[in-house]
C-alpha cells in the first residue's frame, strides 16, 4: 500500500508541477529571488481549468476533492470555485465483473436474488455504479462501490496528506489554517460516501422527516438487500430537472417547482437538520405529476441546532436589507472575521441582496465596490468552518437550479415566506422581546443593587480610606482647564441648591431665577469637557490598597 501511495505521489506530482512552478513565480519571478507579480483574473481562469483538467486525469478520488473545493470560497480565488461548480461526479463505470464480484460477495448470489439484473450500469460516479434490476416483482436500484476503490483513495489520501506541507509555503497563513482542515474534512468525507450502510441510514431518515409532503418522493431503501458496499432501494424514473423542454412539456408549473424545491431545503436545513447535500441537477428529477424526486444521499449532512437558528437571523436580516445584522450573523457562525472591514462587507452585502432578488443594479456602483475589494480579494476575512460548507454548497446549487427553472425566482422572498408559515419569524420577535426583557431585568437589578455600593464608597470618601491617583500629562494648558472646571462645577453646584432652596422655601419665580443662572453654567462646564484633554485619571479603589493604608 505505501509503494502504490509513493508510485501515486510521482504521478500527481507531475500533474501539478506546472502549476506550483507558476504559483511560486508570483511570489518570486526568478523562482528563488526576484520581485511578486500580479496575476489578472484571465490568467487565474486559465490556471483553474488546467488544474480542472488535472484532477479529471487523476481520478475519483480528485475528483471528489474539486466537488469539495467548489464549496470553499475561503480556500480558493472566485475564477477556481466557478470553474470547480461545473465538475460533475460523472465516471465510466468499471466493467460488470468486477461489480457482480462485491455485489455477490456481500448479499449473495445475482440469479438467486434477483428476478432480472441489467448488467449494464445506468450511471457511473467516482465511488461507485449503478444498476436496474427486478426484485420481488418490483424495480430497483442497486448501487455497487466502484471495485478496488478502497486502496485508491487510501493511496491518494496519504498523498494530499504528504502534499500538504508543500501546498502550505504557497499560500498565505490565513489559507493555510483552511488547507489543514479541508484536508481533514475531505478525508472524513470520502470515507463516509464510501459506506453505504451510513448513506441508507440518511435516506431513511430524510424519506421519513419529508414523508408527509405530497411534493417530494425519497426512494425507500431495502436493508435486507444493503451492506457497506452494496445499496438496494426502490427505482423511480423522472425527468431530469435541467430538461426544460420536456418539463414543458409534462405541464409542470416550473416557478411551483422551484418553490417546492427551495421550501424542501429550508425544512432540511431549518426543522429537520438533516439534509441531502448534492442537489446537482443529476441527482433532482421530476415525475409527471410534479413530484420531486431526490437521488443519491452519499453527501448529506447535518446541522446543529445553533447554526439552525443563525440561518434564519440570517434570511431574516436580508430580508430586511439590515447588513450590519447579517455582519453580526456572518460572525456569531463564524464564518466572518470580527477584524473586518464591515464598510466594505456591507457594501459587498448590499449588491448581493439586490442581485439575488434581480433588481438593476447601476453600473457605477458595481464598479465602485469591485475598486473597493479587488486589491484585497485573496485577504477578504471569509472562512467556512466544516459544518458550513456543505450548507452553503446546498444553497449555492440549489439557487443556480431554481433560477434555471424560473429566471425570475426570488428566493428571499419564498424563504421569509417560509419562514413566516412556519413561525420562525415570530420566534424571532419573541426571542426578541425576551432579550431585552432580560436586560431590562438586569438594569432593574443593578438599580437595587447600585445605591448601597454607593453609599459604601461614600463612606469609605468620608473616612478618608479611598486613595485617588492620577496623571498630568505634559501639557501647560491642563491644569488650566482643571481648575476651570472646578470652578464651573462649583458654580452649577451652588446654583443649583439655590434653586432647589428657592423652590422649597420661597416662589417659583425665584427658583426659575437660580435655574436661569445655572443652564449657561452647565453648558459651559460640558463645553470644556468636549475639548481635548491631556489629563488622565486612574481611580484606585481596590480592597488591597485601603487594606495597606490601615496598616500603614
Amino acid at each position: 500500500m505505501v509503494l502504490r501511495s509513493y508510485r501515486r505521489f510521482v504521478v500527481v506530482a507531475y500533474q501539478f508541477l506546472p502549476l506550483l512552478v507558476a504559483y511560486a513565480r508570483d511570489r518570486n519571478r526568478f523562482l528563488l529571488f526576484g520581485s511578486g507579480r500580479q496575476v489578472d483574473a484571465g490568467t487565474r481562469r486559465r490556471r483553474a481549468r488546467s488544474l480542472l483538467d488535472s484532477l479529471l486525469r487523476l481520478g475519483p478520488t480528485f475528483i471528489k476533492l474539486g466537488q469539495l473545493l467548489s464549496t470553499r470560497p475561503d480556500v480558493l480565488p472566485p475564477e477556481y470555485v466557478e470553474e470547480f461548480e461545473s465538475l460533475q461526479d460523472d465516471v465510466p463505470p468499471a466493467g460488470w465483473a468486477a461489480a457482480r464480484e462485491v455485489l455477490e460477495t456481500d448479499i449473495g448470489s445475482v440469479e438467486e436474488t434477483f428476478e432480472e439484473f441489467d448488467t449494464e450500469a445506468i450511471s457511473g460516479a467516482s465511488l461507485g455504479q449503478v444498476y436496474v434490476a427486478t426484485h420481488e416483482g418490483r424495480r430497483v436500484a442497486v448501487k455497487i462501490r466502484r471495485p478496488g476503490i478502497e486502496r485508491l483513495v487510501e493511496a491518494d489520501l496519504r498523498v494530499i496528506r504528504w502534499s500538504l506541507p508543500i501546498l502550505m509555503r504557497f499560500v498565505d497563513q490565513a489559507r493555510s489554517f483552511s488547507l489543514e482542515t479541508l484536508a481533514d474534512e475531505f478525508e472524513k468525507t470520502v470515507r463516509e460516501e464510501m459506506d453505504y450502510e451510513r448513506e441508507r441510514r440518511m435516506l431513511e431518515e430524510i424519506g421519513e422527516n419529508l414523508a408527509d409532503s405530497d411534493r417530494v418522493r425519497v426512494p425507500a431503501a431495502l436493508p435486507e438487500l444493503s451492506s457497506r458496499r452494496v445499496l438496494t432501494m426502490e427505482y423511480v424514473e423522472g425527468t431530469k430537472i435541467s430538461e426544460l423542454e420536456n418539463l414543458d412539456a409534462l405541464g409542470v408549473d416550473r416557478t411551483e417547482l422551484a418553490m417546492t424545491l427551495q421550501r424542501v431545503y429550508l425544512q432540511m436545513i431549518v426543522e429537520d437538520g438533516v439534509f441531502h447535500a448534492d442537489p446537482h441537477p443529476g441527482n433532482l428529477a421530476v415525475r409527471k405529476d410534479g413530484t420531486i424526486v431526490f437521488y443519491d444521499f452519499g453527501m448529506s449532512g447535518r446541522v446543529d441546532p445553533f447554526i439552525q437558528d443563525r440561518i434564519v437571523d440570517f434570511y431574516m436580516a436580508v430580508a430586511r436589507r439590515d447588513t450590519d445584522a447579517i455582519l453580526d450573523t456572518l460572525v456569531e457562525m463564524g464564518t466572518l472575521s470580527p477584524e473586518a472591514d464591515r464598510e466594505v462587507m456591507s457594501n459587498v452585502m448590499e449588491l448581493a441582496i439586490a442581485d439575488a432578488r434581480g433588481e438593476e443594479i447601476e453600473q457605477y456602483r458595481v464598479q465602485q465596490i469591485i475598486q473597493q475589494v479587488e486589491d484585497t480579494i485573496y485577504e477578504f476575512p471569509l472562512r467556512l468552518p466544516p459544518n458550513l460548507a456543505l450548507v452553503l454548497r446546498v444553497a449555492t446549487v440549489v439557487e443556480g437550479v431554481c433560477v434555471t427553472l424560473d429566471p425570475d425566482f426570488d428566493f428571499i422572498a419564498v424563504a421569509t415566506d417560509y419562514l413566516g408559515e412556519e413561525g420562525f419569524i415570530e420566534e424571532s420577535a419573541r426571542d426578541y422581546v425576551e432579550e431585552r426583557a432580560g436586560e431590562l431585568q438586569q438594569f432593574g437589578e443593578s438599580l437595587v443593587r447600585v445605591p448601597p455600593k454607593l453609599e459604601r464608597t461614600l463612606d469609605s470618601v468620608d473616612r478618608g480610606d479611598v486613595t485617588v491617583q492620577f496623571e498630568v500629562a505634559d501639557d501647560e494648558r491642563a491644569l488650566d482647564r482643571l481648575a476651570k472646571r472646578l470652578i464651573l462645577g462649583g458654580l452649577l453646584s451652588a446654583t443649583v441648591m439655590a434653586a432647589a432652596v428657592l423652590y422649597a422655601f420661597s416662589t417659583p419665580e425665584a427658583a426659575l431665577v437660580a435655574a436661569g443662572l445655572a443652564v449657561p453654567v452647565a453648558l459651559l462646564l460640558w463645553r470644556s469637557f468636549r475639548e481635548p484633554s491631556g489629563i488622565r485619571a486612574t481611580p484606585q479603589f481596590t480592597r488591597q490598597q485601603m487594606r495597606q493604608r490601615r496598616d500603614d
